[in-house]
């Protein structure tokens, strides 16, 4: 279905617009052919107050062909978990697969280390598992805020983060408050860990969120140089707001995603994880939204 010219309009009118002249003096002129590759994708996490299959059948309205797995409404909050059965996991495979969806990120939340980290490995490495049957390359941890944990924490991603290349799956911690806010913070993360499969995913609406709207992720992006290998596509408004369709947020993305490339990441994923939602039981209206993000991140890689 053709995107009315007024939809397309409001996408990029405010951040976009203002933003072309920045990025000509900063880029020059880019043929088709050098343009980075970046795959465009969405989470689940906008219609997480419907079952999955509707964030599906949302995703692939909205022109998506990368899903990535997230928060959705069950019993434990989340889509995939240590906990998941392999079967389980298929299924949700077959129905991304029938909606013509790739699932290119999963977060899985947390697994047992305040058990032992021999526990902990186990969960981790469930989840790994659970990236490889899909298929999907990436598996995002949120990290801990548990200054007891913290070590055994990063242990356990260390000691898993061999299985996990064996796998061909990159795991990933990002900005997520507390212990690991931000870009600094990630870096001392991942420079204890000491493994080249152990990488960041940037969110630079959690480096506004996290620090209430001091930090800039312009600014915070030039720590992370070298480090990163997915983003999540988040924008924020004050005071606490991350509910924010990108685009329509202070985060300026053309300068973000600028500053990330000169660090290295010139390609990867670009996963959308939060949209404006003034009625969360409306799974339409959020797919509107999830188009007009779509577009946005669609216009703006063809400025580079």
């Amino acid at each position: 279905m053709q995107t009315p010219p007024s939809m397309e309009r409001a996408v990029t009118r405010r951040v976009f617009m203002g933003a072309l002249g920045f990025l000509s003096a900063a880029l020059g002129a880019h043929s088709a052919e050098k343009r980075p590759a970046y795959q465009v994708g969405c989470y689940t996490r906008p219609w997480d107050q419907h079952d999955y299959r509707v964030a599906f059948d949302g995703l692939a309205e909205a022109g998506y062909t990368q899903a990535g797995l997230m928060t959705t409404k069950s019993k434990s909050r989340l889509l995939v978990t240590a906990e998941t059965t392999p079967d389980e996991v298929g299924g949700i495979k077959e129905e991304a697969r029938r909606r013509g969806l790739r699932i290119i990120s999963i977060y899985g939340g947390d697994f047992p280390v305040a058990v032992s980290v021999a526990a902990g490995c186990e969960g981790l490495k469930r989840l790994i598992d659970h990236c490889a049957l899909c298929e999907c390359g990436h598996l995002l941890l949120g990290g801990t805020g548990n200054a007891k944990l913290f070590d055994a924490y990063y242990q356990v991603v260390a000691e898993c983060c061999p299985y996990a290349a064996a796998k061909k799956v990159v795991l990933s911690v990002k900005p997520h408050g507390g212990l690991n806010a931000t870009g600094p913070q990630c870096r001392q993360i991942i420079e204890k860990v000491k493994h080249g499969n152990f990488r960041l995913w940037y969110d630079p609406g959690n480096i506004f969120y996290y620090s209430d709207g001091k930090l800039d992720p312009v600014a915070d992006a030039a720590t992370v140089d070298g480090l990163v290998c997915g983003m999540s596509i988040k924008d924020y408004l004050p005071p606490k707001q991350v509910e924010v369709t990108p685009g329509a947020g202070r985060v300026n993305f053309p300068a973000v995603l600028t500053r990330l490339r000169k660090g290295g990441f010139q390609s990867g994923p670009l996963v959308v994880e939060c949209l404006t939602r003034e009625e969360a039981a409306d799974a339409k209206r959020i797919t509107v939204e999830a188009r007009k993000a779509r577009l946005f991140l669609e216009q703006l890689l063809a400025a580079f």
